[in-house]
Parts: structure tokens; C-alpha cells; sequence
């Protein structure tokens, strides 16, 4: 079975759409997608640009969500521990887990965009040993009452964390890659879930492998949990779903380029090929985005075949996380998106994956 829920990724600014039009947008799908069965809302953490600049905190907006919600898992997709004191992001989280009734699962990324690093004052060099030291410190603190810690960056005397989580030892973690394979088998390893944007499936299937490798190595039960995420966008007819969201989706990859321009000045050896990476990125656009499978546009029945396909070229995932909401596109376009995947989409998924 496949569960799919949907991702939020603001690409817009106080210029282009004031932040209370987007959040009102955002929660009013968060409403119907609890309506229609959806499994998640996800929403990630990035500052000072369009590039998902309206979400300095994914915590607050799913305490918004948890409000709106009755059955939806709320999961960070992700923070960034590089940026946040161990001991706050501990208590955040424990309060969203506590406000929700124990639905939070939380994804933790290292962050990429160079000008974030920059403005934080954080060397990007020590990308990877801030990001496993601050999960470190936070599963310890979610995990145990009286936890102490000493590290590199950050040490406390012995604390209980508060408010506890609700659901134990804590909620889900999960660990955001792209393309390390380094990242996809050190989530294996630690026993957390792996959560990705979808590539072309040649690639996708070999950092899948990976994982699991890694997860089994390791001694832990089963083969792990992948969450992909995919763009989408469902319409009446294969015609409308192929040039409705055009424009939107070219606007968000623009952004996302934009977000990440410094890259062409910047190395670091904890970012190895970034900046190749993205100048190839820089080439998407709608069309090819459709053709490798990262853009999922058609019919509901269509985005269940593309989404089936691409589950089997990868390798297999148990978790679609559907970037539907893109900021620049007519919001009941989107709302009817949704609702057609939600009605039509969903239960042919269940039928044909045994849900």
C-alpha cells in the first residue's frame, strides 16, 4: 500500500501573495485533505526568499493544521538543527506532538542554500557534523528525562525536555535526502525513515537500495519507511492537466533556482556536486519534469499509473508526498486538484496496492 499526502512548499513572498491569503489557502486544503482520507501534510523550513521563505517554522504551521485536523499525520519535511538550539526544537516539538494528540513525525534536513548558512553566520563546512550532533541531542532529550549533553556545538546539564511527547519513546524521525547516497544509508543506519524528491527513477532505485541495505544491516525490523515527493497537479482531461499548471510549476523551479544562484561561487566537501547539480536543475522545466516523473499531471487514474510506474522503475516507496499547492496558480484550480486525486485517485491507489 502507498499513502500519499500532500507537501507544502511556498514559493511566493509580501510581493507576489501576503503571507495571510497562502496560509489561509494552505490550512483550507488541510481541511479537505483530512476530509478526503489523505495520510499527511508536510511543510519545510527555509528563510529569507521566496524559495519557502513563508515557512521559517513547519512546527507552527502543523500546530495550525493539528487544529483543523482530525486524522492527518503532521510531519516536518524538514528542520533544520543546524539552525536551531537542540533544547528549543526538543520542546517544539513536544508540544506539537502533545497539541495533536501524538500525530507528528519529524523530518530533519541539513539545509543547502548557501545564503541561509551565510545570514545565520553558520560555516557550511560543518554542514554534516552540526546536522548529526543536533538529532543526536533531540532524540536524546524526546527519548529519556534528566538527559546531559556535550558535544561541539551544543552541551546541557542534565534536562527534561518539556512538554514530553506523547506518542514514545518519541515521534517518527525521518532524514531528508536528495542525491547522497551517504545521507540515504546513515538514515538507514540510525533506523529512520528517508525522505526524498523523486529523480530520474535509474538514479532513484540505487539510493533506495541503499537504504534498505543499511536499515538491514543494521539489524532493524523490516526494510524501512521512503516518503517521495512528487508534483502534481489532477484535472478532468489529460489536455488541462498538462498546461493549467504550467506557468506555476515553471515559476516554482525558478525560485528554487534563484534560492540556490550562490551556489555557482560556493564548495564545501560536506555538499560534494552540488553545484553541478543544480546548474542541471537549472535545465527543468514543466515538460521535462513531466517526462522524468518528478511532475505527475493527468487525470486522477492517470496519476495513479505515472505514480505506479515510477514506484516500480524506483525500486518501491510507502509514502507520495504530493506538492499540489503551487503559490502562483488560481487556488480553486488547486483545490479542485486535490479534490479529484481525493475522491478519484486515492481509493484506485488502495484498490490496486491492496490498502
Amino acid at each position: 500500500m502507498i499513502d500519499v499526502g500532500l507537501h507544502f512548499f511556498p514559493d511566493c513572498d509580501h510581493r507576489s501573495k501576503p503571507a495571510r491569503d497562502y496560509f489561509a489557502e494552505c490550512l483550507d486544503l488541510v481541511e479537505l485533505a483530512d476530509e478526503l482520507g489523505y495520510h499527511h501534510v508536510r511543510t519545510v523550513e527555509h528563510y529569507f526568499h521566496a524559495y519557502g521563505g513563508y515557512s521559517p517554522n513547519p512546527l507552527l504551521f502543523l500546530a495550525a493544521a493539528a487544529q483543523r485536523s482530525k486524522n492527518l499525520r503532521l510531519i516536518t519535511g524538514a528542520v533544520l538543527p543546524i539552525f536551531t538550539n537542540p533544547l528549543k526544537l526538543a520542546g517544539e516539538i513536544g508540544m506539537v506532538d502533545t497539541i495533536s494528540d501524538g500525530r507528528l513525525e519529524v523530518g530533519f534536513a541539513r539545509a543547502f542554500l548557501p545564503h541561509e548558512f551565510r545570514r545565520f553566520g553558520v560555516d557550511i563546512n560543518e554542514s554534516r557534523s552540526r546536522f548529526d550532533e543536533g538529532i543526536a541531542a533531540v532524540e536524546g532529550l524526546l527519548e529519556h528525562e534528566n538527559s546531559a549533553f556535550s558535544g561541539q556545538f551544543h552541551s546541557f546539564e542534565e534536562t527534561t525536555s518539556l512538554p514530553r511527547p506523547l506518542q514514545r519513546p518519541r515521534p517518527p524521525f525521518w532524514i531528508a535526502a536528495i542525491s547522497s547516497a551517504k545521507s540515504f544509508q546513515r538514515a538507514g543506519e540510525l533506523g529512520y525513515g528517508v525522505m526524498t524528491t523523486a529523480l530520474q527513477t535509474s538514479a532513484m532505485s540505487s539510493l533506495i537500495a541503499a537504504y534498505r541495505k543499511a536499515w538491514r544491516e543494521a539489524g532493524h525490523p523490516g526494510d524501512g519507511r521512503v516518503m517521495i515527493a512528487f508534483q502534481t497537479y489532477c484535472a478532468e482531461t489529460s489536455a488541462e492537466a498538462l498546461e493549467a499548471p504550467r506557468d506555476a510549476v515553471n515559476h516554482y523551479l525558478h525560485s528554487l533556482i534563484d534560492a540556490a544562484s550562490d551556489w555557482a561561487g560556493t564548495t564545501s566537501a560536506d555538499y560534494p556536486g552540488y553545484p553541478e547539480m543544480l546548474a542541471k536543475m537549472a535545465e527543468e522545466d514543466f515538460d521535462s519534469s513531466v517526462k522524468n516523473g518528478s511532475m505527475l499531471a493527468g487525470t486522477p487514474e492517470e496519476v495513479v499509473e505515472s505514480m505506479l510506474r515510477y514506484h516500480e522503475e524506483c525500486g518501491g516507496f510507502e509514502i507520495a508526498s504530493l506538492h499540489a499547492h503551487f503559490s502562483t496558480l488560481d487556488p480553486a484550480l488547486i483545490r479542485r486538484s486535490v479534490e479529484l486525486f481525493g475522491t478519484r485517485g486515492i481509493p484506485r491507489l488502495r484498490a490496486m496496492t491492496g490498502g
